[in-house]
């Protein structure tokens, strides 16, 4: 008898039964801690069910608020219990009633003996460990903590802001340096009597039961007055979040906990079946003599971690969407935004699906509808066309199609006409590469029949929206592929800002371009603009478009004076 196994157990006690049984059947004592607010019934019922093993002891109960000094005085009388009835434990071994044996106990038993003077416990300076969650590192050894934090979290931190303001500080017992550490250790009798019989144990004791959390700083910071020998690790698999959280293991996780060769794993789902099933069954093992290793898996911890905070790239998820900026790529793939293009050329989207291959859509935020390819009325994912439905959350309408389009190009037209909340998420997003026409959206206003005062109204209104489009296209936050032609400049050589943007979008092999798209007739549109001037409204976006002369009357024109020989 070599090792002795201490459990703190608030909860599932059948399963910390399970466990327990599993402990004394490979000869290692065990004491049971129960938590005061464990209601009596349910105890008695409890230690009526181990009563058939004497191996087995219950301490003095406490009540066990989370980072409350109460686990610690558990751990001290559960422990002195144990160093008291079974002397010949030489390592006493804390756990909670969701540890899980993940090896064969005759194994750790094995491991232990070889280092009877090893104590396992974890055990850093504040200043060495950046894994503190809470914002309170040193502090919580020098200030007072009389409110839960979990219960009473408002009085809790509006008690620490007193305490910063007076410049209050605690004096810590001279003699020790707090260290910090799991609150699951593995200890040396030797090491443990010490502490636990130490003369000034209370004055030790005064003082950290007004230590936030100091179940794992009491034991992690007396060892390191009486150990001869401390190895900072723990031998319990014990996980956390970005959160301070601990993970729980279910049973999808067996695999992960066998590949960690660790002896003990927390916090396991009571209804994990299949794990207690698999690691306290007595089938044959071979020997397994490889180092507790839980860096083997933290690769995939923090692989979740990532996922938890950044999630996958174009999807927002819960636990972070009241964090602007969070999000872990702002759409799912690349596509492209035409602005301009169709009201300059004809058929445009049937021409630029030939050339690229791409899913070329309409003016997917067209006040009427959501045009889509092909004229569908509902599309991937169930995206309806439905203007108002789109519109209750632009921003989730365009990262739905786009995550469920995933692996081929899609391609939309926008303008001044369509829904603008959505520019400055499309401008910053790093995927989306824009292509801008501007002052295009006066080529349909030009073609129309409409009556001139309201073409100028509209034609106002055009350019107001589409110049605060252009300023958030220029901003500096801009992550977005973008690229700004004004009509004038781009009718000189299309050809060759066509040939560019359909090189960017990458779907065919790259080749010269030897079809263009058939423009629409300019003929009297600078007129047209020399109108809207000459009524009061400037167009100016368009470019410098030279207004064409007028034909006259034959009988208007000049005739070249004779010449006359001298």
């Amino acid at each position: 008898m070599s090792v002795g196994i201490v459990m703190l157990v608030h909860t599932a006690l059948g399963r910390a039964e399970q466990v327990a049984r599993h402990w004394v059947k490979a000869g290692c004592p065990v004491v049971i801690h129960v938590d005061r607010m464990v209601p009596k019934r349910i105890y008695d019922e409890f230690t009526a069910a181990l009563s058939d093993l004497p191996e087995v002891l219950f301490s003095r109960r406490h009540r066990c608020d989370w980072g409350t000094w109460g686990l610690v005085a558990a751990s001290q009388d559960a422990s002195e219990l144990m160093l008291e009835r079974f002397p010949e434990v030489r390592h006493v071994y804390l756990t909670s009633g969701s540890c899980l044996p993940l090896r064969p106990v005759e194994e750790l038993i094995d491991y232990l003996a070889e280092r009877p003077r090893t104590d396992f416990i974890e055990s850093a300076t504040t200043a060495d460990v950046p894994w503190t969650v809470g914002g309170l590192d040193h502090e919580r050894f020098t200030m007072f903590f009389p409110f839960s934090w979990r219960k009473n979290r408002y009085f809790f931190d509006r008690f620490v802001d007193l305490q910063r303001r007076v410049g209050f500080r605690r004096p810590v017992p001279k003699g020790i340096v707090p260290h910090m550490g799991s609150q699951w250790w593995c200890l040396t009798r030797q090491t443990l009597s010490a502490i636990l019989q130490d003369p000034e144990r209370r004055k030790f004791d005064r003082y950290f039961r007004r230590v936030w959390i100091p179940d794992e700083s009491y034991f992690q910071t007396l060892a390191r007055l009486y150990s001869t020998n401390i190895e900072s690790r723990s031998l319990t698999l014990s996980k956390f979040d970005f959160q301070g959280k601990p993970h729980i293991f279910y049973d999808d996780h067996l695999q992960l906990l066998r590949r960690s060769d660790c002896f003990v794993a927390r916090k396991i789902w009571p209804h994990a079946e299949r794990l207690y099933e698999a690691f306290l069954t007595e089938a044959e093992s071979a020997e397994n003599r490889q180092e507790p290793n839980p860096g083997k898996i933290d690769r995939i911890f923090a692989k979740a971690v990532d996922r938890r905070t950044r999630g996958r790239a174009g999807l927002y998820m819960q636990s972070r969407y009241p964090n602007h900026g969070w999000e872990n790529g702002v759409t799912a793939g690349k596509y492209s935004v035409f602005q301009g293009f169709t009201e300059l050329f004809r058929d445009f989207e049937n021409w630029l699906s030939r050339s690229t291959g791409a899913q070329v859509h309409g003016h997917l935020y067209a006040p009427e509808r959501a045009e889509f390819a092909g004229g569908q009325t509902v599309i991937n994912g169930a995206l309806s066309d439905n203007a108002k439905l789109r519109d209750a959350n632009p921003k989730a309408f365009l990262t739905n199609l786009l995550w469920n389009t995933r692996g081929e190009r899609q391609c939309f037209q926008y303008g001044p006409r369509d829904n603008i909340k959505i520019s400055w998420h499309i401008a910053r997003d790093p995927n989306a590469q824009i292509s801008v026409i501007s002052g295009a959206w006066a080529v349909p206003l030009f073609k129309s029949n409409a009556n001139f005062a309201d073409l100028r109204a509209e034609a106002a209104r055009l350019q107001k929206i589409e110049n605060k489009m252009l300023d958030q296209l220029r901003a500096p936050d801009c992550k977005a592929r973008i690229r700004i032609w004004t009509m004038a400049e781009f009718i000189e050589a299309p050809m060759e800002p066509l040939q560019v943007v359909i090189d960017e979008i990458g779907q065919k092999a790259p080749r010269r371009l030897t079809e263009a798209p058939v423009m629409e007739d300019l003929a009297g549109f600078g007129q047209f603009l020399q109108n809207l001037k000459n009524q009061g409204m400037h167009p100016y976006l368009m470019g410098d478009f030279p207004v064409e002369p007028a034909p006259r009357h034959a009988s208007q024109r000049r005739r070249k004076p004779y010449l006359v020989k001298k």
